[in-house]
């Protein structure tokens, strides 16, 4: 009597299963959330890619705009980067570098381009002097942030120690869409943007401090503040112009840092003068 086949074992099936099934594809869900906050990293450089390329054609109004819509809109990105990285938990020092480096060409070397085109080529060489300076301003405050970073071991700080490059690059470009918007062409007088540049520049590499705002914790009074103030650029926006509403929240905080330096030398100079003079201390001979 012939012998009855033998079931086939639990392997063989495992391995007819897996022919079957094809390639089979797996995804590090981990992984991927460390790239999502590189991911918005990369859409602000390419923000400033765009405003270099877009002007490198024939300068029209229009695109002056759009260039300097596209680094605001990498300025949405450079503060989306950072806070999805916290809340994904996925920061990383890669990430640090490549945002230092998106900065220096998204808010350095884009808005040097846009105020040459948009006004300083009026002055040639100088002019393009004028923007190198604040590009380099913008890469030097980047390297000290880094440094000054590394030693606090990356805590929260109250304070920005020089005018963060975002907003010097905020000011600069929401004066280049107010004025496109209200008068368009070349500006009438274009040492006054020369001056602006420059201080924008000065200002980066200051040691004037500017408030993180990190230190408010979230109460009543904190946010009634911060409602009427976003009540009070929308009413702006929308009964004046929004590139008008836009220029005078952003330049509001630079003045604002430089109101509380004054304030705070004002403050320092009487309690110098009004204290007494304390008389050196003589050693006897021996």
């Amino acid at each position: 009597m012939a012998d009855a086949p033998h079931p086939p074992s639990e392997g063989r099936n495992r391995r007819r299963k897996r022919r079957g099934r094809g390639p089979h594809l797996t995804i590090d869900l981990q992984k991927a959330m460390f790239v999502l906050p590189n991911l918005f990293t990369v859409s602000s450089i390419f923000c400033g890619f765009y405003a270099m390329v877009s002007l490198s054609a024939d300068v029209t109004p229009r695109r002056l705009y759009e260039a300097a819509l596209a680094i605001f809109f990498g300025i949405f990105f450079d503060m989306a980067d950072g806070r999805v990285a916290r809340m994904t938990r996925t920061q990383s020092a890669f990430g640090v570098q490549l945002d230092s480096l998106a900065d220096v060409i998204v808010f350095g070397a884009a808005p040097g381009v846009v105020m040459y085109k948009f006004s300083l080529s009026h002055f040639g060489v100088v002019g393009m002097f004028i923007c190198f300076v604040y590009v380099s301003c913008g890469a030097l405050r980047l390297a000290r942030f880094n440094v000054l970073a590394a030693r606090s071991g990356g805590g929260a700080s109250k304070f920005f120690v020089g005018l963060p490059i975002p907003l010097a690059a905020g000011v600069l470009m929401s004066l280049v869409m107010f004025h496109q918007r209200r008068f368009g062409g070349d500006p009438s007088r274009p040492e006054l943007i020369a001056a602006l540049t420059l201080g924008m520049a000065l200002l980066m590499v200051s040691n004037v401090r500017y408030r993180t705002f990190k230190d408010i914790k979230p109460n009543r009074v904190s946010m009634s503040v911060a409602g009427a103030l976003v009540l009070t650029f929308v009413i702006a926006a929308v009964a004046i112009q929004p590139t008008f509403a836009l220029l005078a929240f952003v330049s509001g905080y630079v003045a604002y840092g430089l109101v509380e330096v004054i304030t705070q030398l004002g403050q320092r100079a009487p309690e110098q003068i009004e204290a007494p003079a304390v008389p050196p201390k003589v050693g006897h001979e021996s």
